[in-house]
């Protein structure tokens, strides 16, 4: 493994173990089980929309309608599902084939992928604001319970991130076609001269994303037992920086789900974090952005060293 790739799995781990570290320093209490359940409670939908969102950086594109897309699913997942859980199971499986139709048609008329899906980000809020058009809905029990599940020793959280990590990585990085999807991102006309159809890759990383959005949208509402056309909107930006923060990078098919996972616990983390120094909501985004800076631009000091060592 070169000094480069070392730092990219390392200091993702490093950020989260240093904010943890100041978390528990500011409020000891938080080093329990019920402290750690609280600032990780939303861990589990941001860590799986920054793999949806993974699926298509590794392909070199982008997902501007993601957050809106999670918020969409929210919205069906606690109307049709809850109620008529037949109709709902359908309506969340045509909105993953949507997503590889849409792959497939950013692939076959060479489409900008940001401008295609920032489009799609109106029309997912639309669908949501229809159906949904103010605040409600309730899980499905089952989510709930799910959701709800206290496993010994560790949060809920924690082993639902662990898993995700796990099942990702070896979807990602340990199978065939997971090394096919990545080979896409970094060199894609090898790719087609090895015989591989391009549209129908971009298709299935797209509808690989689509299902980890329709899974993200389903764990927020077992959460928060209830939906609005408005849930996720932020999930565009964080997924991207969960992506980013866990060493992956825009173009070359660089991806880490591991890292990836991590990054997201390490965004969730932060915003308790700051919620512990009692900043004002409205200087939390911004202090958010400066962690990110701080790590990337560390991120990228080592991996110049990586490079000239």
């Amino acid at each position: 493994m070169t000094a480069l790739a070392r730092y990219r799995i390392i200091l993702p781990v490093v950020s989260l173990a240093v904010l943890l570290a100041a978390t528990f320093y500011m409020q000891p209490r938080a080093m329990s089980y019920f402290g750690l359940n609280l600032l990780f409670n939303l861990a589990v939908p941001i860590a799986l929309a920054t793999i949806a969102q993974m699926m298509v950086i590794m392909v070199n594109d982008i997902d501007l309608s993601l957050g809106t897309f999670v918020s969409l699913v929210a919205c069906i997942t606690a109307t049709f599902l809850h109620d008529t859980p037949l109709l709902g199971a359908a309506m969340l499986l045509a909105l993953i084939l949507s997503y590889a139709a849409l792959g497939a048609l950013i692939h076959t008329l060479e489409l900008p992928a940001i401008v295609v899906t920032l489009g799609m980000s109106f029309v997912w809020g639309g669908l949501a604001l229809f159906i949904l058009p103010s605040p409600g809905g309730t899980s499905p029990v089952w989510l709930r319970t799910l959701m709800t599940v206290k496993p010994p020793f560790v949060p809920m959280a924690v082993v639902a991130s662990v898993i995700i990590a796990a099942v990702t990585h070896l979807l990602v990085i340990r199978s065939g076609i997971g090394t096919v999807l990545r080979g896409v991102g970094g060199n894609a006309r090898s790719v087609a001269r090895a015989g591989w159809p391009l549209v129908r890759l971009k298709a299935l990383a797209y509808g690989l994303c689509g299902l980890f959005g329709v899974l993200a949208g389903m764990a927020l509402v077992g959460l928060t037992t209830s939906a609005d056309a408005n849930i996720a909107l932020r999930y565009t930006l964080l997924s991207i920086a969960g992506v980013i923060l866990g060493g992956g990078e825009f173009i070359g098919g660089k991806v880490s789900p591991t890292g990836a996972v991590i990054g997201a616990l390490t965004l969730t983390l932060a915003a308790s974090f700051l919620s512990f120094m009692r900043l004002s909501p409205d200087w939390q985004i911004g202090a958010q952005g400066a962690i990110l800076i701080l790590v990337l631009t560390a991120r990228l000091i080592f991996s110049r060293k990586g490079s000239v060592a």
